[in-house]
């Protein structure tokens, strides 16, 4: 299954979250690039940050984000 730009979007704004803190999350202001701005609402419609314009993960926002940040790891060794 290939990857889509939107997809990569999506995993870029995931890869931004520091999960080492519960308490920090992002923001994407209007202003940003449209295409980050729709990767941050399809996050919010799939349930994996608490705001349209980012916010907190949710707790399986955070799943996933150390699922790809793990493999982020992995890949770039």
């Amino acid at each position: 299954m290939p990857i889509s730009p939107a997809l990569v979007e999506e995993l870029n704004i995931l890869t931004r979250y520091n999960l080492a803190s519960s308490q920090e999350g992002i923001k994407v202001h209007h202003t940003a690039a449209p295409e980050l701005v729709a990767a941050v609402k399809r996050l919010h419609s799939k349930g994996l940050v608490d705001q349209e314009d980012g916010g907190y993960l949710t707790s399986l926002g955070i799943e996933a984000a150390e699922h790809i940040q793990k493999a982020m790891i992995i890949l770039n060794d």
